[in-house]
C-alpha cells in the first residue's frame, strides 16, 4: 500500500474524550473513529488489525474441531422469553418492535440461538460432541461505556458452544477449548494469566477467564507466584484470619458516637482500629432487602454476596430511604442486633469478639457484640474481597492482586439452556438425555485494546507481528529525490515479492513526519532510503530497537523477511 493512497488520518494531539492509552492510540493512529458513546468506526488500519486477530482465533477454533457458522444480530424476542432472559438482561439490552409489533432485540448474547440451532438440525446422537461458534457483533447498552472499544455498547465477540451427551464429553470439549484459548492469546502476542472465575449471569461452573494484567483493568485477580493460583475477586476464596483476643465475651454496651458516620470516622471517634469493627450494609436482592457483614477494614464482595442470596437478577445498594425505613437510622449506624432481614456474615467476622457494630440508632453504636450471644446470623459465609497478603487457599502463602481486563472465559453451562429451551438426544441405547453444554467466549475488538495497553511506548503502538496492520515500511528520505524514489520502489516490490505486508511511504513530507507516523502506527519494521542509497546501503530499524543500523539493500531486504517469519 502507498501511503499517499492510505485513508490514516493520525493525529497529533491526545482527544481530551480518550482516558486510557489504547484509546488514545487507537485515535492518534487513525485506527478508529467516535460515532457515538461506545460506538465507533473501524478505518483500513484497524479494520486490518481486528481481521488479523479474527483469523487467528478463526484458524485456532478451527483446527480445534469447532465449527464456523453466523447467526442475526436481529433477534427474536421467543428464545430469550423462553429461558427468562428476556427480563434479566433490564436496560442493557436493545429492544425494539417491528412493523407488526413483534419483539426483538441485538443480540447481547447467543446461547439461546445456538440451542434452538441445535434442536432443528441435529437428529442423531452420532452427531455429538458438538461445537460450534461464530466471529459477530454484539450489542449492550452499557449504561458507562468508556475506555474506547474495551467498554463499548457495540462489540465484536468470537462466541462457541459445545454440545454432548456425558460430563466426561463435557470435559472433553471445555480442555480442548482451553487449549485452544492458549494458542489464540500466545499468537496474539499477550501476556496473559488464567484464572478461576464466576460464571455470573450465563450460569453453568467450571468457569476460566483469560486476563490481560492492566492497571486500567476493570477486573481484580488474586494470584500466588509461589504455586500458581490465580483467581478473579469475584471467586478467589478468602481464609479467615484471627485477630487475637485475650478477653472473654464481655458485655455489649451502647456508646454514643455523634456524627461519626463511616469507619474512618469512628476510628477516629473511639480510638480504635478499623479490624474493631464489623460494618454492616443493606443491599436490594431482587425484591428483598438483606444485610452483609464484614470487617471494618474490608470491602463486601457483591457477586458473592449475590450467590450466597440467591439473587436471580440485581443486587444494588439499598436506597438511603429504605436504609432509614429498616434500620429506624440514618445511613451510618446500621448493625445487626436486632435486624429484621437476613443477615449474612463474613467468616472473618464471625471469629471476632467484642467488637463495634452499629447500634440502628442516629449517632449510636455498639461495643463488646458477639455473634450467637448479641445476635444470630442467617448464615455465615466468605463475602469479602480478597486483599494483597491475604493467605493464599491452595499453598498458604501471601496472595499478590492485580487489575487485569477479561480478553475470554470459558464455562461449563450444563443443562441451564437445554432445560429451558428443551434440547435432548436419544442416546445409542434409545433413552432419552439432556444435552450438557459448554460456553466460551473472546472479545475480538477487546483483544486489540488489550494488546496496545501491553505494547506501547512514548512514540505509539507496537504491534506483535501476528496482527500489524502491515509488517514493514519502506521510507524514502527526500521523495522527490529520484534515485531514493526509485530504490525505495524496487526495496517496496521485493518485499511485497517475498510475501511481506509493506507500505511505501511516497508522500511529500518532511522525513521527521514519516518517521513518527511510522512509530505511531506501530509498524514493526522499517528501511529508511537516504543519501548512501547510491552506494547501496539504506537503515534498518526494529520498531523496539533503539538506534538504526546501516545494511546492504539486499541483506536489509532479507533481514525482514527473516525477522517476520520468526515472529508471526
Amino acid at each position: 500500500m502507498r501511503m499517499s493512497n492510505l485513508l490514516m488520518p493520525t493525529l497529533r494531539e491526545v482527544p481530551a474524550e480518550a482516558e486510557i492509552t489504547s484509546h488514545k492510540l487507537m485515535l492518534r493512529a487513525g485506527l478508529i473513529r467516535k460515532l457515538a458513546a461506545g460506538i465507533y468506526s473501524y478505518l483500513p488500519l484497524g479494520l486490518r488489525t481486528l481481521q488479523k486477530v479474527e483469523q487467528i482465533v478463526r484458524e485456532e477454533m478451527d483446527n480445534a474441531g469447532a465449527q464456523e457458522l453466523l447467526m442475526s444480530a436481529l433477534l427474536p424476542a421467543e428464545a430469550y422469553q423462553a429461558s427468562g432472559r428476556w427480563e434479566v438482561f433490564g436496560p442493557s439490552m436493545f429492544k425494539m418492535k417491528d412493523r407488526n409489533d413483534r419483539d426483538f432485540c441485538l443480540g447481547p448474547t447467543h446461547e439461546e440461538l445456538f440451542t434452538q440451532t441445535v434442536i432443528d438440525s441435529v437428529r442423531s446422537y452420532k452427531e455429538y460432541p458438538m461445537t460450534l461458534y461464530q466471529i459477530q457483533h454484539k450489542y449492550r447498552d452499557e449504561g458507562r461505556p468508556r475506555f474506547g472499544i474495551i467498554r463499548s455498547r457495540e462489540f465484536i465477540m468470537k462466541d462457541a458452544y459445545s454440545f454432548d451427551l456425558t460430563e466426561e464429553g463435557l470435559d472433553k470439549s471445555y480442555q480442548k477449548m482451553y487449549d485452544a484459548y492458549c494458542r489464540i492469546f500466545n499468537r496474539l502476542g499477550l501476556d496473559f494469566t488464567i484464572v478461576d472465575a464466576d460464571s455470573g449471569a450465563m450460569g453453568g461452573s467450571g468457569s476460566q477467564e483469560f486476563m490481560v494484567k492492566s492497571p486500567i483493568g476493570e477486573d481484580g485477580i488474586a494470584y500466588c507466584d509461589d504455586c500458581g493460583y490465580a483467581a478473579n475477586y469475584e471467586k478467589a476464596e478468602c481464609i479467615p484470619q484471627e485477630k487475637p483476643s485475650p478477653e472473654g465475651d464481655l458485655d455489649m454496651e451502647k456508646i454514643h458516637t455523634p456524627n461519626a458516620h463511616t469507619i474512618e470516622e469512628l476510628v477516629s471517634f473511639l480510638n480504635a482500629e478499623a479490624y474493631n469493627f464489623a460494618k454492616t450494609i443493606i443491599y436490594k436482592a431482587d425484591d428483598k432487602y438483606v444485610a452483609a457483614m464484614v470487617r471494618g477494614d474490608r470491602e463486601v464482595n457483591e457477586v458473592k454476596l449475590k450467590n450466597l442470596a440467591g439473587c436471580v437478577d440485581d443486587l444494588e445498594l439499598a436506597e438511603p430511604f429504605m436504609v432509614r425505613q429498616i434500620t429506624n437510622a440514618e445511613v451510618g449506624f446500621a448493625g445487626p442486633v436486632g435486624l429484621d432481614i437476613p443477615v449474612y456474615v463474613d467468616k472473618e467476622v464471625a471469629m471476632m469478639k467484642n467488637f463495634i457494630v452499629g447500634a440502628n440508632e442516629t449517632d449510636m453504636h455498639y461495643k463488646n457484640v458477639n455473634i450467637n450471644k448479641d445476635f444470630t446470623p442467617t448464615e455465615v459465609a466468605d463475602i469479602r474481597t480478597i486483599e494483597t497478603g491475604d493467605v493464599c487457599p491452595k499453598c498458604g502463602k501471601p496472595i499478590k492482586t492485580a487489575q487485569g481486563i477479561e480478553v475470554g472465559h470459558i464455562f461449563k453451562l450444563g443443562t441451564k439452556y437445554s432445560d429451558a429451551l428443551g434440547l435432548k438426544s436419544l442416546d445409542e441405547t434409545g433413552k432419552s438425555k439432556t444435552v450438557i453444554m459448554g460456553c466460551y467466549g473472546i472479545g475480538v475488538t477487546r483483544c486489540l485494546a488489550a494488546a496496545i495497553e501491553q505494547n506501547n511506548d512514548e512514540n505509539g503502538i507496537i504491534w506483535p507481528v501476528s496482527i500489524a496492520p502491515y509488517h514493514a515500511i519502506v521510507i524514502p528520505v527526500n521523495s522527490k529525490n529520484e534515485e531514493q524514489s526509485e530504490i525505495a520502489e524496487k526495496v517496496y516490490n521485493d518485499l511485497k515479492a517475498k510475501g511481506i505486508e509493506v507500505l511505501l511511504d511516497d508522500r511529500n513530507e518532511r522525513a521527521g513526519v514519516k518517521f513518527k507516523d511510522a512509530d505511531l502506527i506501530g509498524i514493526p519494521v522499517r528501511i529508511v532510503v537516504g543519501k548512501k542509497c547510491g552506494e547501496g546501503v539504506v537503515e534498518y530499524k526494529e520498531r523496539t530497537a533503539e538506534n538504526a543500523v546501516e545494511k546492504n539493500i539486499d541483506d536489509a531486504v532479507n533481514d525482514v523477511v527473516e525477522f517476520i517469519n520468526n515472529n508471526r
